[in-house]
Parts: C-alpha cells; sequence; structure tokens
C-alpha cells in the first residue's frame, strides 16, 4: 500500500498502529512526527479500509490505544550495563536478578533488581566449552531457563559467518559464578553441508510439562526441536520444524525466542544487521530490529498481523531504531513479577558509540492487550 508516496506493508502499518509511533517503521518508512501529526488525518482514511477489513473490533482498539506518544526509551539501568544477547532470569530462592551475556566465557552480573545496580561481569565457564570447535572460548547467546531445581544456560560455538556449530549446557543450583559445570553439546550441531546453523538456542516449556528448543541464524533460518524430559538433549536434526525463514538476499533473521501469553504463541526474532555499525554501516532500515510473529501452537504455523507466514518474511516490527535507539535486538521476553512482560535486548546508543563493545543492555514492558505485543 502507497501512503503519501510511501510504499508500506501491511505489517508495518499495524506495528504503526500498535504504536501510534512513526519511529517503528524504517527510516525509509516513516514519517517524521511534525509530518504525522500534519497528515494523521490523511493517513488515516487512506488506511481506514484495509484496517477495517482486517478487524473492525482491533482496528478500532488500535486507533484510540494513544496519541501519538513516541516509542519509550530503555527503563533505567545502573551498574554494569553494557553487553550483547542478553538474558535474564529472578533466582526463586531470594528473588536476586541474573543477566547472561555473550563473551568471556559467558558473562554473569546480578542485581536486586532489573533496574540494578548491576555487578561487574564475570565468567561462567572460564575454561571455556568441553566441545572442540572454534571459538569454544567466546561462547555465545546464552538463554537461561530454570529446570526442576538447576538453572540451565544453553550457549552458542561458532565463529562469525561460520556453520561449524553446536549449542551446548552449562547447570548451576545458584547460577553464582564458580557453580557451573557443562555438559558439551545438547545434540545440536551443524556443519557447512546443512542449510541451518546451530546457534542462538531458545529453550520453551509448554504448559503440560513439554520441552521445545528453537535455534538458527541465517541461511534456513529458525528452527525448533523436541527435547527429553530434562532438557538436556534435543532430538534429532531431521525431525526440525521451520518456524521462520527470511527469503531477502542475506536471509538475516536470527535470535528466536518463544513466549506464550494466554492462548498465543509469540515467536520473537532479530532481523537486519546485528552490529559492526561502527565499521560497516548498514543501509537505512537494514539495521538489527525485534519483530514477531503469532500461532495458536507452540510449533506453528507462525503468521505476521496480515496473515503472511513467517516462513515467507512474515512477521510484526516490536521495536526498531528510534531517536538515539539504533538497531535493537538479541532479545528475550521474561514474566516480571511486578512489570509483568517485559522485553529485554541490547542496542547502540547513537551519543555514546556505535561499535560493538558500546552496546547497551535496554528493557520495556510489554503489553499483549491488543492480540499483539507492544512496547509500552
Amino acid at each position: 500500500m502507497e501512503i503519501l508516496g510511501v510504499n508500506l506493508d501491511i505489517s508495518i502499518l499495524f506495528s504503526f498502529f500498535l504504536k501510534l509511533s512513526p519511529s517503528h517503521c524504517s527510516p525509509d518508512e516513516k514519517l517524521s512526527t511534525f509530518a504525522f501529526d500534519i497528515f494523521k488525518p490523511i493517513v488515516l482514511l487512506q488506511i481506514l479500509p484495509t484496517m477495517l477489513s482486517l478487524h473492525t473490533p482491533l482496528f478500532i482498539q488500535l486507533l484510540f490505544w494513544t496519541l501519538v506518544q513516541g516509542v519509550p526509551n530503555p527503563e533505567p539501568c545502573r551498574g554494569s550495563c553494557n553487553g550483547r544477547d542478553p538474558g535474564f532470569i529472578r533466582r526463586t530462592s531470594d528473588g536476586k536478578y541474573f543477566r547472561f551475556q555473550s563473551y568471556n566465557g559467558i558473562s554473569i552480573s546480578s542485581a536486586s533488581s532489573m533496574e540494578g545496580p548491576w555487578s561487574a561481569p564475570k565468567s561462567m565457564l572460564p575454561q571455556g566449552s568441553s566441545i572442540n570447535l572454534p571459538g569454544k572460548h567466546d561462547l555465545w547467546a546464552p538463554d537461561v531457563y530454570k529446570v526442576n531445581d538447576e538453572y540451565h544456560v544453553y550457549y552458542s560455538v561458532s565463529t562469525l559467518g561460520s556453520r561449524n556449530s553446536a549449542i551446548g549446557l552449562a547447570t548451576s543450583r545458584t547460577m553464582e559464578p564458580g557453580s557451573w559445570t557443562d555438559h558439551g553439546s545438547i545434540g545440536v550441531q551443524t556443519t557447512t553441508s546443512d542449510n541451518f546453523n546451530a546457534i542462538d538456542g531458545n529453550l520453551f516449556e509448554d504448559g503440560d510439562g513439554t520441552f521445545r528448543f528453537n535455534f538458527g541464524s541465517y541461511w534456513g533460518g529458525l528452527y525448533q526441536l523436541g527435547m527429553n524430559g530434562d532438557a538436556t538433549k534435543a532430538s534429532s536434526l531431521s525431525s526440525a520444524i521451520n518456524l521462520a525463514y527470511e527469503p531477502g538476499s542475506n536471509h538475516d533473521i536470527e535470535a528466536s525466542y518463544l513466549y506464550r501469553n494466554n492462548d498465543d504463541y509469540f515467536l520473537f526474532f532479530s532481523w537486519g544487521q546485528a552490529g559492526d555499525f561502527d565499521i560497516h554501516p548498514p543501509p537505512k532500515g537494514k539495521e538489527y530490529r525485534i519483530k514477531a510473529c503469532r500461532s495458536s501452537k507452540a510449533s506453528g504455523p507462525f503468521t505476521g498481523p496480515d496473515g503472511r507466514p513467517c516462513t515467507e518474511g512474515g512477521g510484526m516490527t516490536v521495536l526498531a531504531s528510534h531517536d538515539d535507539i539504533f538497531g535493537p535486538g538479541g532479545q528475550g521476553v521474561m514474566t516480571h513479577p511486578e512489570y509483568g512482560p517485559v522485553l529485554y535486548y541490547h542496542y547502540s546508543n547513537t551519543k555514546i558509540g556505535m561499535s560493538n563493545a558500546d552496546q547497551l543492555i535496554g528493557w520495556n514492558r510489554l503489553d499483549f492487550s491488543s492480540g499483539w505485543p507492544a512496547v509500552v
């Protein structure tokens, strides 16, 4: 659809109305806030028929969601706030928060609250992984989950641009540095002959106690496998289900994270260029952003709000660059005891620096009342 000479697909329009904020479109697609205020009636008239045909009550709900408020900045962070690919969890015994992130054998920080102050990071596996692959000392993309009385962290072993990759597991009863045991590979391992990549793992437990494992980056996209009862080993790669695929030339989709809200399953993922913004600046609108698809089943099929399958490039933008925030991604979702659903991620601040080392950890609350996730 063309609005004021700008081509927008329905997923962008849907995202646009979830927040009523032009900054959730890519820089090539968005209107300035000033222009949006002036031309809002024209925009509404042009998209009204499409939105009404999509779902009339939902359209009305979205239309009156809010006036133009802009996209909220990340919530405050005190202490150690730099990092990439965060994973958050709250310890059940005392309510202490732990944050895991890429590199340094997986870095661990802790705090009394999501806001901090976060402790200086220490290594989860200072000797690296027992998986004998390049990158075994430089572990990526931790995903943390409590299984019975133990905390599991799934980590990636790989090197940039390689499919010689594996996903490993470390466990601890306390999550404190020095308490972790490495168990090596969970059986999710790929080579250059595979059309998918064994990194960016995510464990999901359904309401019936069934474990599923999501993974993938670039190439053939995002996949899902079954897991055994104690979530230590995955089923054969031959049984992998394709959850999402980006048909563009770079196939730049990764970092799947599955979250259930009531009876809906939301597949969050990162789309676009992940980093090196200072060395290789991405074309406008091609930097990292967080998207989501929805399904009535944990195994899919997942679609965007316009019905486009996630395996065909579908999905809704949840959080993109805005204001000083650039390239948010590497996300996950947790349920906070006070705030409810919380989206966490890393991002660059254009006023601080665009290198990978400058990237920061951010989080925002999520609202699902429209049927789709909105950052609030």
